[in-house]
């Protein structure tokens, strides 16, 4: 595959970043990804054009958290942390089209009605048939790859991102965590992610 012929579209757009409302940005889209889904990067400070490895995010969609503002989950509070730490210092994030961890808004609103009776985040997708977190980042990687890409500081808490970054031949030079946005809501959602899926958060 030639990586370069993957990026299909590159249109500059101003963000909203932190009180500045108009920080240019990239926003891109892409061919040849096998899903068929509609993923997007949006590049900060012309990121990839620079030669240190640039800060990147693998921001999976969640209507919920990113545009309703759920307190169920810290979605929306991580893509704003990450934007507008990008705005700042430049960055690269890859915002890809997985809802639920892979099972899909109707599939995660049903999760959340058994999350109401009870159940853990992980217990409900389980009871619904589908295995913990069903998300490939095999297309993020290809993208990178598009951008000519093979360095990167990755901001992330979850190490599943990291051996799957590794893993399909991205080299993390530096691993950057998020903060632990608990509210109320969300503090038992994420001491599970913690516990079972080994997400590397701060409580104190």
């Amino acid at each position: 595959m030639v990586w370069r012929k993957m990026v299909n579209v590159r249109a500059r757009v101003p963000f909203k970043v932190g009180l500045n409302s108009n920080i240019p940005a990239d926003l891109l889209s892409f061919n040849g990804l096998e899903s068929g889904k509609e993923h997007v990067a949006i590049i900060f400070q012309d990121a990839d054009k620079k030669s240190t490895a640039p800060l990147v995010r693998m921001h999976s969609e969640c209507l919920t958290g990113d545009v309703f503002h759920s307190s169920r989950c810290d979605c929306g509070e991580q893509l704003d942390e990450t934007i507008e730490k990008m705005g700042k210092q430049g960055g690269i994030l890859l915002y890809l089209r997985q809802e639920g961890r892979g099972i899909g808004l109707y599939n995660k609103i049903d999760a959340y009605e058994l999350q109401s009776q009870g159940l853990n985040t992980y217990e409900a997708n389980n009871h619904l048939g589908f295995g913990d977190d069903l998300r490939d980042f095999t297309e993020a990687a290809e993208m990178l790859k598009s951008l000519g890409m093979h360095e990167i500081r990755l901001i992330t808490n979850n190490p599943k991102k990291i051996d799957d970054m590794e893993s399909y031949g991205i080299k993390i030079v530096e691993v950057l965590g998020t903060k632990t946005h608990v509210k109320d809501g969300n503090e038992s959602y994420l001491k599970t992610k913690a516990s079972h899926g080994k997400h590397r958060f701060n409580f104190e």
